[in-house]
């Protein structure tokens, strides 16, 4: 079962062309997807090796016009594909769809300075460090003690050497490094709702909507000093793993009323059609406007609920 607050706003947020589909996903384990790691030598035939191993692998087509090299398998093969050698050597690593648009919309360079703030385990920071070729520079900050050395740990194994990892509290950054860096990654720390399954009390037990408002406080300070780390002229993508407002629409909205800066459109593949605009209202309080221009992703049968928003730090 799903928390009854939690299915109240999941109805009123999610479209009716979505809601049957999105509904559905919480009930059974999904498809599970994994990107190959171009940054390791031998990476050409890493899906032949895992399909002689009897891993039926299937192409997410729209992710390979994307340069994301996605495949997924079905739901009954994760334990084969999470203990093959392929994963345990870093010839690929398994993450969410979702997950992948967020370094692909930001769209680092090669010459960028890149901070992933609340970088653990390390999913996004590694395809970040793979869309610039290795080169240029990331900074990953991780708090939390065990999840930094995890971070650090996928990362070596990853083949990922343009990295280097703090661990410090990410709403200290803008004051340390103001005006700094081109890109900023914040998926930030939030009450993890596209994660719930129905077969697992496990997975909703942490939920209330005391813990989304202590997640919205959390993540109104870390999107702050992100923007205030963020160089004029740089990009800063903001996301989470959670469908509600607190925790999306009105930690942006705030940001845009505190902050100058300007939120863009997000543009993805057509075939990406579980998709709605942010929204600019909630509970009869009014949102920036420019939140429209963030984009909800809704769980499906191969892809997890995210959100996502890309901002701008004008020139001076």
């Amino acid at each position: 079962m799903l928390p009854s607050d939690f299915s109240q706003r999941f109805d009123q947020l999610c479209p009716p062309e979505l809601y049957d589909q999105a509904r559905r996903s919480f009930d059974q384990p999904r498809a599970v997807t994994f990107r190959v790691n171009t940054l390791r030598d031998g990476h050409e035939n890493v899906i032949e090796r895992l399909q002689a191993q009897g891993v039926s692998c299937e192409p997410v087509e729209w992710s390979h016009s994307l340069g994301l090299h996605a495949w997924q398998v079905e739901a009954s093969q994760r334990e084969a594909l999470t203990y093959s050698a392929e994963a345990e050597s870093g010839d690929i690593y398994i993450q969410s769809l979702s997950s992948m648009l967020a370094p692909w919309l930001l769209q680092p360079k090669p010459q960028d300075w890149v901070l992933d703030l609340a970088a653990a385990p390390g999913g996004k920071t590694i395809l970040l460090a793979q869309m610039m070729g290795n080169e240029g520079r990331i900074s990953a900050v991780e708090p939390v003690k065990n999840r930094f050395f995890r971070l650090r740990a996928n990362l070596e194994r990853m083949g990922v050497d343009n990295t280097q990892c703090y661990m410090k509290d990410g709403r200290a950054i803008g004051s340390i490094k103001p005006d700094t860096f081109d890109r900023i990654m914040l998926d930030a720390p939030c009450s993890s709702e596209s994660r719930f399954k129905t077969y697992d009390a496990s997975s909703v037990e942490h939920w209330s909507l005391r813990k989304v408002a202590e997640c919205s406080k959390k993540q109104k300070r870390l999107i702050q000093s992100a923007f205030d780390a963020l160089k004029p002229g740089g990009v800063l993508m903001y996301c989470t793993c959670s469908f509600s407002p607190e925790e999306n629409e009105v930690v942006v909205s705030q940001l845009l009323k505190k902050r100058p800066a300007q939120l863009l459109p997000i543009e993805l593949p057509d075939s990406i059609n579980n998709v709605s605009l942010g929204i600019t209202e909630w509970q009869g309080k009014a949102l920036h406007p420019d939140c429209q221009h963030s984009v909800r992703v809704w769980p499906s049968e191969q892809m997890d609920g995210f959100y996502l928003a890309l901002l701008h730090k004008p020139l001076a």
